[in-house]
């Protein structure tokens, strides 16, 4: 019996959505709840999965192609191999008894040569419409002959003939290679450019004492982790102490809404997290509400859902302030761009030992610069500093955070 497949029911701040990817094509047998295609959008990737045990029959949608919330994006057939399958399999069945006579024989085997370009997907004609190649240049590796993406770019990153004379070049490989940009790094490159123009950015910077934090999670890590099934890290001492400058500095959990300013009367702290798709920012909500043990699992979860491409929209919406983490990779001092309509970021860097001046002496002590951006049209130099200088004081004095000083 066939049904249609569609896209998923889009939340009202996605317009649309592009196909990501095929796992099957027309014919190839699909269990219940297999993931059959992605759908990319500006936020996230959604999977479609089979209703039922069976086939696909037609691919309405192509990759590349642009789909609405519930649009019909292929039809399925339940049960059993479709015809065209059969059909499919038999021939490739024959086709490799041919060309296993034909080696015995002692004759050469026969290869499959790509079909025309009418007959690709369609993100495989503008692959090929793009780079200026035919498609009967290009092996196809795909089911049937077909040119998959990676045939276009293995063939484009192949050395060129050498012309009839020399010419004086770099000795070595000089590949280049052109891929379209994703749905949702477009729209990172869209946000964060449109913060820089749009706002009045400004960022200030301090520097934090790392010793006495380090010094209580070396004491109680264990404990901490048997009690509560949660490593302790860094990232729930800065959240605890943004949550608490927050509260003293209130424009600093603001947003601007055309004319009017808007006041937050909680704290919906996003955590700047990269993915293989781009760089996304989930929401921890209420951390005024939360210990650090659900912060530090809140924190473990995001981190897991973007590795597995699982977070969804609801994970992303809102927040009232950012917290990014520049030293995961090394940074030592970064100027973080505003998550707009947010008015403020705050970005940690790398822990470096450094020489500083404590009571005319010179120690080395673990440091970590501070970096906060903010939005001056609603924040003024002296909030900011105050804010940044209110959590320098709170990493530096963790009693400060436990007896709300």
């Amino acid at each position: 019996m066939a049904t249609e497949i569609k896209a998923p029911v889009f939340p009202e701040s996605v317009a649309d959505g592009t196909i990501a990817t095929w796992h099957k094509q027309p014919g190839e047998a699909v269990s219940r709840d297999e993931v059959i295609c992605d759908i990319e959008t500006d936020k996230v990737v959604l999977e479609v999965v089979a209703p039922a045990d069976g086939t696909i029959a037609t691919i309405i949608k192509g990759e590349g192609e642009t789909v609405l919330s519930s649009e019909v994006i292929a039809q399925f057939e339940e049960g059993a191999v479709s015809g065209a399958a059969q059909t499919q399999a038999v021939q490739s069945e024959g086709q490799v008894e041919q060309a296993a006579s034909q080696t015995e024989a002692g004759a050469a085997p026969v290869v499959e040569r790509a079909q025309p370009v009418a007959d690709q997907a369609p993100a495989v004609r503008k692959a090929l419409t793009e780079t200026g190649i035919a498609a009967g240049d290009v092996t196809g590796t795909g089911r049937g002959g077909r040119i998959t993406k990676e045939d276009v770019a293995s063939h484009q990153a192949k050395p060129a003939a050498p012309a009839a004379a020399p010419l004086s070049v770099a000795v070595g490989e000089r590949i280049e290679k052109r891929v379209p940009m994703t749905r949702l790094r477009k729209r990172v490159a869209e946000r964060l450019l449109a913060a820089t123009q749009s706002t009045a950015m400004l960022t200030t910077f301090n520097e934090v004492n790392m010793k006495p934090i380090m010094e209580m999670r070396a004491q109680y890590k264990d404990a901490f982790e048997k009690r509560h099934g949660a490593r302790l890290g860094f990232m729930s001492f800065f959240v605890k102490a943004a949550t608490e400058a927050l509260k003293r500095y209130p424009a600093v959990n603001a947003s601007i809404d055309g004319d009017d300013i808007v006041y937050h009367g909680y704290y919906d702290i996003g955590v700047a997290v990269s993915s293989e798709r781009g760089l996304v920012v989930p929401v921890l909500r209420d951390t005024d509400r939360m210990n650090y043990a659900e912060v530090e699992n809140g924190i473990r979860g995001f981190a897991a859902k973007a590795r597995d491409g699982k977070l969804g929209i609801e994970d992303m919406t809102g927040g009232t302030f950012t917290i990014t983490n520049g030293g995961t990779f090394g940074s030592l001092l970064s100027t973080p761009i505003l998550n707009t309509p947010q008015t403020a970021i705050l970005g940690m860097h790398k822990i470096q030992e450094r020489p500083m001046a404590v009571n005319g002496q010179v120690e080395i002590l673990p440091m970590m610069y501070l970096a906060l951006s903010y939005d001056h049209r609603l924040i003024d130099g002296k909030e900011a500093v105050g804010f940044l200088v209110a959590i320098k004081e709170l990493l530096e004095e963790p009693a400060r955070l436990i007896l709300d000083l």
